[in-house]
């Protein structure tokens, strides 16, 4: 592995201090020294970036990352690396490729096609964690790290029924947990408004939570509601937290709905409570207003209980379809976040089956309205056709709000970033410049030192990595290099697989992944195991 060095850098360290001017030296995968500016002379054999002007930082962490497929599919992986991400937590929303036995892995990649595509044959080989991470280890673009999906263990243990587990049951679930856990996974994520992990009551995930507490893991649930009773369902997530003691991550911490537009305050009070209480909290968000799903995951969990193969029966045979409309459009669905659908907000991003491409960038209510039929009509005719795989669009979030979670010093970034689909969300190629560019230099909202801590080092510690998130003499060499008067997001709604501009290196392991904003053929990322960071020394 060659040396590099990065000559007259603008260091923002990760740890919030401020810059300062140095000479980097990269070798065998580590930050081998750090001088200052222009004081460390260069054999033959490095190579020599000239940095002056230019910030040198730790490498991007995305704490909610849907890559879970897509570092082992996509080598190129640009849509993150071009961000300066280089380490991504995946696993998340409490469903994902492991563990899985025949049925469940069958469910769960319909389920989350609209998250991750569907595998190519022969792509999911493993059925535990353990063998995810081994196959994870082979090689892949970004260093990562993994949840267990507490749906998976729900799935496997109880399967898609809507009622509590037994203590048996129970018990097969902590194990499964455990196992996990022990093969090196970093905590539990789970989906509270998705199938099936949604009907796991308050003392499951006490009991799940315990296992965490024990094995020091940390509980990143997607909460049971962001709209109406997202306030409700924050505190029941940090009560378990309370009572368990196990470390609570919020993901995608935010309030969305017009309930929600200024329950900010409110929100931030309670977190603050509990830091003070002495419980371990931290949260990620992304940088946007609109979120990001399946259009599936809106339907009522009475609708959606028993599989998608129960789930497009259902559909078809149009059983309780009056019901379904009256979750819709009168009482609230669940899966809705509890709120009475406004069918203007949802946006079709992404399908599965060519027939349905002219609907992506339409929302429900435009294809409602060109088709003249009622709404629950047209959602289930894609649902049919697609298979359960289209993507939408959530317009439904609040800048107050936004900028306000972005502020807290507990906050870390989280892309949410899906990558498949015919117009996904751009967080999956923006969420890092963007960061950089309109709320640290066009609104000021945080310090570009603050923003970085945030991005790198807070995220570092959350997962629990030793030697990664700063840049300082001995730790792993994931680095960027940007331009901070220039670097922006580029990827729009309409145009949203665009490369990041004034990003021009990218060190991932002591391997340049982007050189002079180009991708190389490096492919350096390796599975960050709890308690046993890598050692490439």
């Amino acid at each position: 592995m060659a040396s590099t060095l990065f000559r007259a850098a603008t260091v923002i360290d990760g740890t919030g201090e401020p810059r300062y001017l140095a000479d980097v030296l990269v070798q065998r995968g580590r930050v081998e020294r750090i001088a200052g500016a222009r004081q460390l002379v260069p054999t033959a054999s490095d190579r020599v970036i000239d940095a002056t002007g230019s910030v040198l930082s730790p490498g991007f962490i995305d704490m909610h990352a849907h890559s879970d497929l897509a570092v082992l599919t996509d080598t190129a992986h640009l849509a993150k690396l071009g961000q300066g991400v280089t380490t991504e937590v995946l696993g998340q929303d409490g469903i994902s490729y492991a563990p899985v036995d025949e049925t469940a892995l069958a469910q769960i990649e319909r389920q989350i096609a609209g998250w991750n595509g569907m595998p190519p044959p022969g792509t999911v080989i493993w059925r535990t964690v353990a063998g995810y991470l081994e196959t994870l280890d082979r090689g892949v673009p970004t260093n990562v790290a993994y949840l267990v999906p507490q749906g998976n263990l729900r799935m496997l243990v109880v399967g898609h029924e809507d009622r509590r587990s037994s203590g048996v049951e129970l018990e097969r679930m902590r194990a499964l947990l455990a196992d996990g856990l022990d093969a090196g996974a970093v905590g539990m994520s789970s989906g509270l408004s998705y199938v099936p992990g949604m009907y796991a009551d308050t003392a499951e995930l006490e009991a799940l939570c315990a296992v965490l507490a024990e094995h020091g893991g940390y509980y990143a649930p997607h909460t049971r509601s962001y709209g109406v009773g997202a306030l409700n369902a924050y505190a029941e997530v940090i009560g378990i937290a309370r009572r368990t003691g196990c470390a609570l991550h919020l993901t995608h911490a935010t309030l969305n709905f017009a309930t929600n537009r200024d329950a900010a305050p409110e929100f931030l009070a309670m977190i603050d409570e509990a830091v003070s209480d002495g419980v371990d909290l931290t949260l990620d968000s992304y940088p946007y207003l609109p979120g990001a799903t399946t259009l599936a995951a809106l339907l009522p969990s009475w609708f959606a209980s028993g599989g998608a193969d129960v789930l497009l029966d259902r559909l078809r045979s149009g059983e309780d379809r009056d019901r379904l409309a009256a979750s819709f459009e009168v009482l609230g669905s669940d899966g809705f976040h509890g709120e009475i659908a406004d069918w203007s907000a949802i946006q079709v991003a992404g399908v599965a089956n060519p027939v349905l491409a002219p609907y992506v960038g339409q929302t429900i209510a435009e294809i409602t309205a060109s088709a003249g039929r009622e709404a629950t009509d047209v959602v289930i005719d894609i649902l049919l056709a697609d298979e359960l795989a289209t993507g939408i669009l959530m317009h439904v979030g609040h800048e107050h709000n936004v900028q306000s979670v972005m502020r807290h010093p507990r906050h870390t970034g989280g892309s949410d970033g899906i990558l498949v689909g015919n117009r996904p969300h751009p967080r999956g190629w923006g969420t890092f410049p963007r960061y950089l560019a309109r709320y640290v230099r066009e609104l000021g909202v945080l310090p570009l030192e603050e923003a970085v801590r945030h991005l790198t080092g807070s995220a570092a510690h959350r997962i629990g990595l030793t030697d990664r998130g700063l840049v300082r003499e001995g730790f792993a060499a994931d680095l960027v290099l940007f331009d901070p008067e220039s670097v922006r997001d580029t990827a729009t709604f309409e145009k949203p697989r665009q490369q990041p501009e004034g990003i021009s290196h990218v060190m991932v392991n002591g391997d340049l992944a982007i050189d002079g904003g180009r991708r190389t053929s490096a492919v350096s990322g390796c599975t960050l195991r709890r308690d046993a960071p890598l050692d490439r020394r």
